[in-house]
């Protein structure tokens, strides 16, 4: 019989207090770098009123750098949504010579800081760019405009959708893929009925975080777009100009926006992982 003294305790779970010490310390860590500045944007946002919040998002620099936002936005997202499944599919369906130095140059923009990002459009781009020239002489103009911005947004955004989607096609495997083309299924049909309601939640993953990484993108656009007040300021861009130039009424504005847009793409990133997880 074992006597109490020779049992000893589990040292594969940590004692009570030391896991309400790390949970205090996790909370205390999201405190200082989460909670209290999202609180903050939303007190300067709202702290003199709503008729003051609504004055600043009405005016004609907000209203440009929100329309410019979401039309990169919608610009980019189905360019890269379309590169994203092909490479998905060439990647996950193919063994190739090179396959992982491709899934490497997709992965590039996750290393490259965004403002190198914007420095490289720019030193292609620009006037004494390597296209430069060629594209003055079209009269082509991207670097400080629409092109040079959503080339940047691009490339941010590259990766999202192919990392989200290639996971899933490996797992669900071509068995079905395979059994459809041997009953007589076209390419369309098969990739339609077959693959993409297999696909279907990684996919909107996918999509969800391109569209936030296209909104909030700030260091490569701010390279490319030349900060021109009512024509090139998207909203993150605007922010910060706003705040420079003492309209923090304006500037707190922007930045509720962007962080509701940040809530809601939150609420929607946590469903479509339990809609994967029950998949």
């Amino acid at each position: 019989m074992l006597s109490r003294s020779s049992i000893k305790p589990d040292s594969s779970h940590p004692l009570p207090w030391v896991q309400w010490l790390l949970i205090g310390i996790a909370l205390l860590y999201l405190a200082l770098v989460l909670f209290i500045p999202a609180i903050a944007v939303f007190y300067e946002a709202f702290h003199k009123g709503t008729q003051e919040f609504i004055t600043a998002i009405n005016t004609r620099d907000f209203q440009s750098a929100m329309q410019l936002t979401l039309i990169i936005a919608l610009i980019v997202v189905p360019l890269n949504t379309l590169f994203g499944l092909c490479a998905a599919w060439v990647i996950a369906r193919n063994q190739f010579p090179g396959r992982t130095l491709l899934i490497s140059i997709i992965d590039l923009p996750f290393a490259i800081s965004p403002v190198v990002a914007g420095l490289m459009i720019v030193l292609l781009y620009g006037r004494n760019g390597w296209f430069g020239a060629a594209l003055q002489n079209a009269d082509i103009k991207v670097l400080f405009s629409l092109p040079g911005m959503v080339l940047a947004t691009l490339f941010v955004s590259l990766p999202f959708v192919a990392r989200e989607v290639i996971p899933v096609l490996e797992e669900v495997g071509s068995e079905q893929e395979e059994a459809a083309r041997t009953l007589g299924a076209q390419d369309f049909q098969i990739f339609w009925r077959v693959t993409l309601p297999n696909i279907k939640w990684g996919l909107l993953y996918g999509v969800l975080l391109t569209n936030a990484r296209a909104m909030g993108e700030f260091g490569a656009v701010a390279v490319v777009s030349g900060l021109i007040a009512g024509r090139t300021l998207t909203l993150p861009t605007f922010v910060e100009q706003a705040y420079k130039n003492y309209q923090t009424e304006a500037a707190f504005g922007a930045a509720t926006i962007l962080a509701l847009l940040a809530l809601v793409t939150l609420v929607l990133k946590e469903i479509l992982e339990r809609k994967t997880s029950r998949r």
